[in-house]
């Protein structure tokens, strides 16, 4: 396309993503701006098509960034409405049997129940939904279905976001209706994408902000909705487990919450670091819901929703530097999910607090932006969430070294003696732990039955996924040839198996020759692809605002 005129617009802060650590800041902005009288303009700009459609996570939820922000939060309606009650831990052994972990056993970081903070059982979707409402009530603008598709970077220093261009043909020429995307200026720019926001990914490698830590590490969540009968829910159960149907060579857990309205909300959490290339995240999590302990609050049950997630869960060894001329990267563009408790909602919006009291404190006191507000990392360090991840390092690290049960030991005792013990590193990217795919043998998964377990067509229905089909390819690939030529013949093309919503596959040309098809219109956003890929040719970046899934209460 020939150079256009873009329109500009001048703001104070521009926030990229409006999940819970990017609305979390630009609250708090808000607030601080009102109490001292001070005039601000305060943007968030959010690919989804409405606030909330991009949100996935399990979500239990420890409401302690929320009281910090909103005191009165009850008073406010925020949609948390069904306390954690009853908290179990199992490891599924087989395809039939599970060992209920003694309470004394479960490392601390796990309990939901008890304790002087009560915890939710939530929708982040719903939670993110009415962040925006009170974000907005204090003056913040929210763009939904605006894509952040570059960073403004000038002199080294970032300027501020291009929002992408709306109405662009597949070859790349501008379609009717085509709008140019709008560059937005800021003093600063805070970028809270989410896992692998690939903004936050260029920002990491442009201010190698990851020098000297481990490299990062990745889940992938997948997480299904149902409507339960009455008489099998219990609101404010919590069951979590590990084990079966993950072999030694693949590391993750499951979760089924009993939430509000006879819903229930079942996933697997799967490590990006498995070594089995025939593996499918999407199928494993399929044949799980069968087993007796999973199956008895699903079975006369209906699926409601489906979705998926890559979750950064590397800890306080792969959190990169937050901090760069003119900007912030938050909550899980930057990795502070606290995988020892399986939440990541409010360490991502104390990172967001933390954010906007830097950036306020630096812009009331006179600063024009474009500083690496170092006092941020002064503040983060010494929060309550930057100690959560530091007592629990050793982590993910520990069970990828020493496998499920023996990583669970070696961290139950860790933190039985104050964390004492040597911290654990894992310094294998996920995409190099994959091995070639003669080494093991070809799973062959059992078909859904299409009453506990479905196939991917149907379940990327239920995401409500749409994408304008004449658009360029959001999925690119570094070298088109490299699937065929390398990965299939090594790996069994892996992206056939990792991606959740059968976004790639291998089929047959004209000639009969094998050919690599990406259906982006199926993507979810889930950043596996981008993550999981063992040649690292695929980078996902943004599509057209408003494309991907449409998650209702997720």
């Amino acid at each position: 396309m020939e150079h256009v005129e873009r329109d500009s617009m001048e703001v104070d802060v521009v926030i990229v993503g409006a999940g819970p650590a990017g609305l979390s800041a630009a609250c708090r902005l808000m607030q601080q701006a009102n109490d001292a009288g001070q005039e601000l303009t305060v943007c968030v700009v959010e690919k989804g098509s409405e606030v909330g459609a991009h949100i996935l996570s399990g979500a239990v939820f420890e409401p302690r960034a929320l009281a910090e922000l909103f005191p009165d939060w009850e008073e406010r309606g925020a949609p948390l409405t069904t306390p954690a009650i009853r908290d179990e831990l199992y490891l599924l052994k087989d395809a039939d049997k599970a060992h209920k972990l003694p309470n004394a056993l479960v490392p601390k970081s796990m309990h939901n129940t008890g304790g002087d903070l009560t915890r939710y059982v939530i929708s982040a979707g719903n939670l993110c939904r009415w962040l925006a409402e009170q974000a907005e009530s204090l003056g913040v603008e929210i763009f939904p279905g605006f894509a952040a598709q570059e960073t403004i970077i000038e002199d080294g220093v970032v300027k501020g976001i291009l929002i992408g261009d709306m109405g662009v043909a597949a070859d790349g020429q501008p379609k009717d209706g085509h709008m140019p995307g709008m560059e937005l200026r800021a003093k600063y720019t805070l970028f809270a994408e989410g896992a692998r926001g690939h903004l936050g990914k260029q920002l990491i490698r442009e201010y190698q902000l990851d020098a000297g830590k481990d490299p990062q590490h990745y889940g992938i969540g997948l997480k299904e909705l149902w409507d339960v009968p009455a008489d099998k829910h219990e609101p404010g159960l919590v069951l979590h487990g590990s084990g079966w149907p993950l072999t030694k060579n693949a590391h993750g857990g499951w979760f089924l919450y009993h939430a509000e309205n006879s819903q229930v909300v079942v996933g697997l959490i799967m490590d990006l670091s498995y070594q089995n290339p025939w593996l499918s995240p999407f199928d494993e999590f399929q044949r799980m819901k069968h087993h007796p302990l999973l199956k008895q609050y699903l079975e006369g049950g209906s699926r409601v929703a489906y979705g998926a997630r890559a979750i950064t869960k590397g800890g306080l060894n792969c959190l990169p530097k937050m901090t760069f001329p003119g900007g912030l990267l938050i909550g899980c563009d930057a990795g502070t999910l606290n995988f020892a408790k399986i939440k990541g909602l409010h360490t991502a919006m104390k990172s967001g607090l933390v954010a906007a009291e830097s950036v306020f404190e630096a812009l009331a006191a006179g600063d024009e932006g474009g500083q690496e507000l170092t006092a941020f990392t002064t503040k983060w360090q010494a929060s309550w969430a930057y100690a959560e991840l530091k007592e629990s390092a050793s982590f993910g690290p520990a069970i990828h070294k020493y496998g499920t049960v023996g990583g669970g030991a070696y961290n139950f005792l860790d933190q039985l003696l104050g964390g004492k013990l040597p911290t654990v590193h894992d310094t294998t990217p996920d995409h190099a732990a994959l091995k070639p795919a003669s080494e093991f043998e070809k799973i062959d998964y059992p078909k859904p039955d299409g009453k506990l377990s479905f196939d991917k067509a149907s379940s990327v229905f239920l995401s409500n996924t749409n994408h304008e089909e004449d658009q360029p390819c959001h999925l690119k690939l570094a070298d088109p040839e490299l699937p065929i030529r390398d990965n299939l013949p090594k790996y069994a093309e892996p992206a056939q198996r990792y991606c959740p919503v059968g976004v790639y596959e291998v089929v047959e040309d004209e000639a009969g020759q094998p050919k690599f098809q990406i259906n982006f219109q199926n993507c979810i956003h889930c950043k596996t692809c981008d993550i999981k890929d063992p040649a690292q040719n695929i980078t996902w970046v943004a599509p057209e605002g408003g494309g991907g899934p449409n998650y209702p209460n997720m």
